[in-house]
């Protein structure tokens, strides 16, 4: 079809239209998907003969073209295509390595005669129309030597269908494609050193943090032991008895602190492997107060169920750690000892746990990162308090894996209650 002077004239304003609006949109601050979609939608509504276009971007991993960005279609249908090299026009233009034409009678079809039976039903189904395209412009998407995918841009009926003097501009946006993808694995790859670099900051400060809250317990034990050991001292029983008794206490912080660190490991590499089963909370939660009755004197903990208190599926030994994390913070947050109360409450569809201590309370800007690992709140009374930051950010992984979620409420001097649910047992079957 030969163009007049003036058709020319206003497809040549419609092709800088729709570069200037292109252009446009490569400045705005979105995402890549967001910034591909606006991108086709722009190239849709200025260049006449495009009703239809997509972005096929080739995935390494599969070894298939991947729509990442569509116009025209519905796009969670289109997503379900996946084209090989070499398949339909995408393929031929991938391979070709240059702008192709297609809107002789017949050309399209051949071009696209390879498709194989699946992705073709995905693409009448994804353009939701009887018509079939009679004209395609194609482009490759590339910035430099690297080449990422397709351009592919479509006309279904007619009467404008694309035309040679198309096919510059068409290539020039898929130009300025490659160039947005281009920056955006660029920024994700400076995004990737930037996190590792303050990964690393953060691992050196965890390791002077960890060595630091570990030296202190062995340095009490050494000079307990120390001074028992010593020749010229005649201690009396009483004074003995006191520094074994302290020195086992910096034995058993050492120990909630090797295990934080442990089960953070687990967690850390996805190897919290649960045993599920149908148990009884509050049986696990007298467990767990006894076993730390015998080592705290100076807190007296209720464990308070209702009767009815039901099942749950649960994992044993890491609901106990769970236990243990948070009773352990509320001891040692509240160091004047005083009433820690465990408390099981029945929902509709699962339980929920309390445990509240009388101890020196949060404050609301320390209850933000309260979860974030090795996070310490501070004390308003300058002591230290032993601890790795672990806890409470392991307890919340257990529960979360368990199906349940985990939350906290505090005020400064009124103490701090920790929450968590966990989803009901599924009830068993009737047995006829």
């Amino acid at each position: 079809m030969v163009l007049t002077a003036d058709q020319t004239e206003i497809r040549l304003a419609g092709q800088m239209k729709a570069l200037v609006e292109v252009s446009k949109n490569l400045t705005l601050p979105l995402e890549l998907p967001e910034l591909l979609d606006n991108l086709l939608h722009t190239i849709s509504a200025v260049i006449s003969p495009a009703e239809a276009s997509a972005v096929m971007l080739w995935d390494q991993s599969s070894g298939l073209f991947r729509p990442v960005a569509a116009a025209g279609f519905d796009f969670q249908i289109l997503k379900q295509m996946g084209l090989r090299a070499g398949e339909s026009i995408t393929g031929k233009v991938f391979d070709s390595g240059r702008a192709c034409l297609l809107n002789r009678p017949g050309e399209l079809q051949r071009a696209m005669a390879d498709m194989r039976p699946a992705n073709r039903v995905v693409f009448a189904r994804a353009l939701n129309s009887a018509r079939e395209p009679v004209s395609a412009a194609g482009a490759p998407v590339s910035a430099g030597e690297q080449r990422y995918g397709v351009l592919i841009l479509l006309s279904m009926a007619g009467p404008a269908i694309f035309q040679e003097d198309d096919l510059p501009i068409v290539q020039t946006i898929a130009d300025l494609i490659g160039l947005a993808i281009d920056r955006a694995r660029l920024e994700a790859k400076a995004d990737a050193i930037q996190e590792a670099r303050e990964t690393e900051r953060l691992r050196a400060e965890l390791m002077a943090s960890l060595s630091h809250e570990l030296r202190m317990p062995l340095t009490a034990i050494k000079g307990y032991t120390s001074a028992l050991l010593m020749d010229d001292i005649d201690w009396e029983e009483q004074k003995k008895t006191e520094f074994l008794s302290r020195a086992l206490e910096e034995c058993d912080n050492m120990e909630v602190m090797i295990r934080d660190i442990l089960d953070s490991s687990i967690i850390d590499v996805s190897q919290l492997n649960l045993e599920m089963e149908p148990i009884r909370l509050q049986v696990l939660a007298r467990d767990v107060v006894a076993e730390i009755g015998r080592r705290v004197k100076t807190h007296r903990i209720i464990v308070d169920f209702p009767a009815d208190f039901p099942l749950v599926d649960a994992d044993p030994h890491w609901i106990k750690q769970v236990f243990r994390n948070i009773l352990d913070n509320a001891i040692k947050y509240s160091p004047d000892g005083g009433l820690i109360v465990l408390r099981g409450e029945v929902r509709a569809a699962d339980v929920v746990i309390r445990i509240a201590d009388q101890g020196i309370g949060i404050s609301p800007e320390d209850l933000i990162p309260l979860f974030e690992k090795f996070f310490r709140v501070r004390s308003a009374l300058h002591y230290h308090v032993s601890g790795t930051g672990l806890g409470l950010p392991n307890a919340r992984a257990i529960i979360e894996a368990h199906g349940g979620r985990i939350w906290v409420e505090s005020k400064v001097d009124q103490g701090t209650t920790v929450f968590f649910s966990i989803p009901k047992a599924a009830p068993l079957p009737v047995e006829d």
